[in-house]
Parts: C-alpha cells; sequence; structure tokens
C-alpha cells in the first residue's frame, strides 16, 4: 500500500512555512503602529490642553516617542523570547523522548495522525514514514504545532514593534507642531483618527475578520483618550499648574 501525503506536512510546506514567524512580527507591527498613534496623541494633545509652546509640545512628543519604542520593542523582545525559550524546551524534550524511547513515540504520532481522519493503517504506514524521513521534525509539526526551522525571533519582534511604534508617534507629534497653532488641536484629531482607522482595517484584514468593528473600536479608543488627556491639560492649565 502506498502511504498518501501527510495532510499537515504538505500542505504547511504549500502555503507558507515561515506564517507564523511573518504573523509574529506583522501583529508586533500593528500594534506597534497603533500604540505609537494613541499614545503620542494622548500626551502631545495634553501638553496642548496646558500650553500652546511649539518648543515644549515638541519636546514631549519626542520624549514619549524614544519612551514609547524603547518599551514597546523591550516588552516584544522579552515576551518573544519566553516564548522561543518554550518552544526550544519542548523541542528537546521531543529529542530526549524519541532517543529514549522510539517505539512509544512512533505509536504517539500513528495515534496523532489516525485522530486527524487517517485509517489506523494509514496513519502507521505514515507515521513510519515520517519517522525514517525525520522524527523530530515530525512529531514538532503534528505533536506540538512547532516548526522547528521557523522559530518565533524576538528580534523580528521587537524591531517591528519599535519600527512601528515610531512611524505611528510621528503623525501625532508632527501635526502638532508644524501647522499654526490656530488649527493645530484639530488637524492632530482628524490626523489621528484616520490613522487608526487604517489602522484598525489593517488588523482586521490580517486577522480576516470584519473590518467594520476594528475600525471603530481603534478610532473611539483614540478619540477618548485624546479627550481625556486634553480636558486634564486644560484644567492643568487653566490651574496654573
Amino acid at each position: 500500500m502506498t502511504a498518501p501525503p501527510v495532510p499537515d506536512e504538505a500542505h504547511d510546506e504549500a502555503h507558507g512555512g515561515g506564517l507564523g514567524s511573518r504573523l509574529n512580527w506583522l501583529r508586533a507591527a500593528v500594534l506597534g503602529a497603533n500604540d505609537g498613534v494613541v499614545s503620542t496623541a494622548g500626551l502631545v494633545v495634553g501638553v496642548a490642553g496646558a500650553t500652546g509652546s511649539r518648543a515644549t509640545l515638541l519636546t514631549a512628543g519626542l520624549a514619549g516617542l524614544l519612551a514609547g519604542s524603547m518599551s514597546m520593542a523591550a516588552g516584544e523582545y522579552v515576551s518573544v523570547s519566553t516564548q522561543r525559550d518554550s518552544e526550544k524546551a519542548a523541542l528537546a524534550q521531543e529529542k530526549r523522548e524519541l532517543r529514549e524511547q522510539p517505539e512509544a513515540e512512533l505509536d504517539e504520532l500513528t495515534a496523532l495522525l489516525s485522530a486527524r481522519g487517517l485509517s489506523p493503517e494509514v496513519a502507521r504506514e505514515a507515521a513510519e514514514q515520517l519517522t525514517e524521513r525525520d522524527a523530530l521534525r515530525a512529531h514538532a509539526r503534528v505533536e506540538l504545532g512547532i516548526d522547528p526551522d521557523e522559530l518565533t525571533n524576538p528580534w523580528h519582534a521587537a524591531g517591528a514593534s519599535f519600527l512601528a511604534f515610531t512611524a505611528g508617534a510621528l503623525l501625532p507629534l508632527l501635526a502638532i507642531v508644524l501647522p499654526p497653532a490656530a488649527a493645530r488641536l484639530w488637524i492632530t484629531v482628524l490626523s489621528v483618527l484616520a490613522a487608526l482607522a487604517l489602522t484598525g482595517w489593517w488588523s482586521a484584514r490580517l486577522g480576516q475578520a470584519p473590518a467594520a468593528p476594528a475600525v471603530l473600536r481603534t478610532t473611539a479608543g483614540g478619540a477618548l483618550a485624546m479627550a481625556v488627556t486634553y480636558g486634564a491639560g486644560s484644567l492643568l492649565g487653566a490651574a496654573g499648574v
């Protein structure tokens, strides 16, 4: 009997080795851009409520941009490094089990393939062929859901998050310092809402979800953040703080 191709092994290879890695940095990029827009907009709009000084707005915006981008990058690096360490530990354990109890691992792989719809006979033959070709890779893909060649990369996630936050933060920063004083607030608010709508639409596309709810969530959150910080800045400015 000729064993049919194993569905997950062939399917994953055909449709995108490294998909998890690409989605990892894309997710970091979307979240970083959104956070950069919202946090910097809230900061500069709040400061604008207290003072109209262009130098003060620029200083506050740059400080927020640098602090936020470094914080986002460091957070992503730590988070993804933890995930990578977990993946490497799981692979090391699987490698040890394959060395110490190969027959039990073959039975386990057979059972996993059978649970995915293959008959016991075909599952056994497929498990034997996969084991002969690359036992660790077969168990990693089928049992653990890990591609040993495409472990999550903390540097990719950190870099994407840093660049995305910086790009997102530049929009409200430039919008608040470049226009004339009389128009800067409304230009900033409209620019920020437009950017948030775009990031909401993009995140929905990445997750293959409806765009309208995502756009509404991002724009509503940004509008609320700017309203709260502007109100606080205005009160402090009026109090002479």
